[in-house]
């Protein structure tokens, strides 16, 4: 008799001949409109699935696989996982993945834009003319903010870290300052023109700063009311992290009164809901969470965590081998769920 085919959950809508990949080896469940999955929905899913290809929409902690005694894989289409509660899905021998690399410049794009749009005040001008303001060409209309020559500030200097200090330092002559939780390799920063400082000479010595750090309970809040009294009232603030990241009313209250000049902001701490106190203001870029959003890094994500869930079933040409398993020590030692006899990580795709 032949082996039972593995069920997969694919819980929102992606590209349909990506994921039709799947069926080629799973049976697979797919979500047909965009939906915000409860706690208890996201539970009965995965109770009967081998896997699951879930987006950042989808929370998935204790309560979500209590019932899922046949989950192996989870596969995180994005390169973020703070919706994947990692200790437990770990202490349950589910692996889970995500989709580092092939998002890296887009984000840095978007964030470099955000930046851009935020320091000359592009958004709130357009908003400006079109509402017929524009009477008369004036030598101090809607005075901005310099990128060239100014001090960019990087707050996480990861990937998409390194991929803004690069546009920065090479495409328009920035001197580049960051703070990491560790000091990047001296080749490494001088690649990308950056000097390492501390927390607070970061904040005080930047013109324009971006958030680039990953969320964390250490680091929830970590720009503050505290944090954004120490840069300077003519600085630019660009979050494409997390929202959680940046305490928002504080936020507002110091761009509504002079002590920072600008933000430009994708995330948020309650997504989709955006503070009514940010969406009053003028001299706020926001954008709907689009860092990745261009047409060939969001087929490639999915391509990654298809190709990851495969992996992690024991399946396709990685079969126990997923690149991107962010709890991959399950795989060293012998403690996921996975059936495959041959599921021992190969360190050199980590």
């Amino acid at each position: 008799m032949a082996d039972q085919r593995p069920r997969v959950w694919v819980s929102q809508p992606l590209f349909d001949d990506t994921v039709a990949q799947l069926a080629a080896y799973c049976d697979v469940v797919a979500t047909d409109e965009v939906s915000a999955h409860d706690s208890a929905a996201i539970a009965a899913q995965l109770a009967d699935v081998d896997g699951a290809l879930v987006t950042l929409n989808d929370r998935i902690g204790a309560a979500e696989i209590a019932a899922a005694s046949q989950l192996k894989v989870i596969a995180n289409v994005g390169v973020g996982y703070n919706n994947l509660d990692v200790p437990v899905l770990s202490a349950a021998g589910i692996i889970a993945t995500n989709t580092p690399d092939v998002l890296t410049e887009t984000t840095a794009d978007l964030g470099f834009s955000l930046l851009m749009a935020a320091a000359r005040r592009i958004v709130e001008s357009d908003r400006w003319l079109r509402e017929g303001s524009w009477g008369q060409w004036s030598f101090t209309t809607m005075l901005g903010a310099d990128l060239h020559g100014s001090t960019l500030g990087i707050l996480g200097m990861g990937r998409i870290g390194q991929a803004i200090a690069r546009r920065g330092h090479h495409g328009f002559g920035m001197k580049v300052l960051y703070h990491n939780r560790s000091r990047l390799p001296q080749d490494v920063e001088q690649a990308v023109g950056a000097g390492y400082v501390g927390f607070d000479e970061l904040l005080s010595r930047v013109d324009h700063l971006v958030l680039v750090l990953p969320y964390t309970a250490q680091n929830h809040h970590i720009i503050n009311a505290a944090a954004l009294a120490k840069m300077k009232p003519t600085a630019t603030l660009v979050n494409i992290a997390r929202g959680g990241i940046v305490d928002e009313l504080a936020l507002a209250d110091a761009l509504v009164n002079g002590r920072l000049a600008s933000a430009g902001l994708d995330v948020y701490e309650n997504e989709p809901t955006v503070r009514p106190e940010l969406l009053a203001l003028r001299n706020v870029v926001l954008t709907p969470h689009i860092g990745s959003a261009s047409l060939a890094t969001r087929r490639a994500m999915v391509q990654v965590a298809v190709d990851n869930l495969l992996a992690g079933l024991g399946l396709g040409p990685d079969a126990g081998r997923p690149a991107n398993a962010i709890n991959a020590d399950l795989l060293s030692n012998g403690s996921a769920r996975m059936a495959s006899a041959d599921s021992k990580i190969d360190s050199k795709k980590r």
